[in-house]
């Protein structure tokens, strides 16, 4: 039995995990020539880390992450709009909240297949379903048969977007730079974001002494006028934040930062066609807004595992894997794309409404959202 990995980001990797675990033995494909992160940090949310404990990677993870213990958004004054105790998730769910930076995730992962063969510099175009295979083609001119394939290569997924026409990546209607810089002097040990008229500004401490900072701000698509900002730019266009803003923003190069307009896919119906199966952004790719990207791509490996586990054909697997994530991947999409509609606000009086509404929730709503979110049925 083959069983072709088509991606070689968080969710590929884990999903090598997964059968490798189960007693398969697949073989990845990825694009790039080697295999390094996009992006800089990342949240593990305690449903992911629930999800790593199920493939038995969980301490290899967070030891090379940090605790989250607390989230607070702010306004531009640096007035508290909502602040949420982190640490209460692990009394109550038994588990902690993390951060970790995207290439220190990818070192543990990569380290746990060291008998999984993984192609480099090898592109997905598309593939070609047949009667007793799948033949996997790539811009290079090869092919690769197979008798499943796990489609794991991200939100522009040729694959994809062949099995289900139209399902395009839409614009979120704002753009975003990112970059990792030294916390030594700036001794930020708290997670945190800015909602203001000029957009948002955020930052979570890593391990190692690292800080990952993010900025959005509301645009058009592919705005030239932003691709090209510098964090001169930056710092004029955020001048009336709070004073660490600017001092973050000081510890950073232009040769650091991160532009990407921020994007998702509007939800599909379908997961598993066949002995094809979509995974990770390939199949419900999300705003970052409830930092659950890498998430959801690992609870799909944790469900994917779970089912292999039950035996049987891995078609059907499939389609058992696609029935528990649907509506759970569907929620994630929408829920983060309201938030971030609802935290680009630039309208004075919609911003005053928003905070005053935040400010005014009582506990009891806040910890039955997290409840939701950190549910996990494995």
């Amino acid at each position: 039995m083959k069983i072709a990995i088509i991606g070689g980001g968080i969710a590929g990797l884990t999903a090598a995990i997964a059968f490798q675990k189960a007693g398969y033995t697949p073989v990845d494909f990825e694009a790039a020539e080697t295999v390094k992160p996009v992006g800089a940090g990342l949240g593990l949310a305690a449903n992911a880390i629930k999800a790593l404990e199920k493939l038995g990677i969980k301490n290899k993870v967070v030891e090379k992450g940090r605790v989250l213990s607390s989230f607070t958004i702010k306004d531009e004054k640096d007035k508290t709009i909502t602040y949420t105790d982190s640490l209460k998730v692990s009394r109550e769910y038994g588990i902690d909240n993390f951060t970790i930076h995207r290439a220190a995730l990818h070192e543990v992962l990569l380290a746990q297949i060291p008998n999984v063969q993984l192609y480099t510099g090898k592109k997905c175009t598309g593939c070609m379903v047949q009667e007793n295979n799948i033949q996997v083609l790539f811009k290079d001119g090869s092919s690769f048969d197979t008798d499943y394939l796990i489609v794991a290569d991200g939100i522009h997924s040729p694959v994809r977007q062949k099995l289900v026409p139209g399902s395009v990546p839409r614009f979120a209607g704002y753009t975003c730079w990112r970059a990792v810089v030294d916390n030594t002097a700036l001794k930020i040990n708290n997670s945190y974001e800015i909602w203001g008229s000029k957009g948002r500004f955020g930052a979570v401490p890593l391990a190692g002494n690292q800080l990952y900072w993010f900025a959005t701000v509301n645009s058009t698509a592919n705005n030239t006028h932003f691709k090209n900002f510098t964090l001169s730019n930056l710092k004029a266009w955020f001048e009336e934040y709070p004073p660490k803003t600017a001092a973050i923003l000081s510890y950073t190069s232009d040769d650091a930062l991160i532009w990407n307009d921020i994007i998702d896919l509007k939800p599909i119906s379908k997961y598993a066609f066949g002995n094809v199966l979509l995974i990770g952004d390939a199949a419900h790719a999300t705003t970052p807004n409830m930092g659950q990207g890498a998430c959801q791509a690992i609870e799909d490996t944790a469900v994917l595992y779970d089912e292999l586990l039950k035996g049987g054909e891995l078609s059907t697997a499939f389609l058992r894997f696609e029935k528990r994530r649907l509506k759970r991947t569907h929620f994630i999409t929408n829920q983060s794309a309201r938030i971030g509609k609802i935290a680009q606000a630039t309208h004075p009086l919609m911003i005053k409404a928003r905070n005053a509404l935040f400010r005014s929730l009582p506990g009891s709503i806040k910890d039955k959202q997290l409840k939701k979110l950190y549910h996990t049925d494995f």
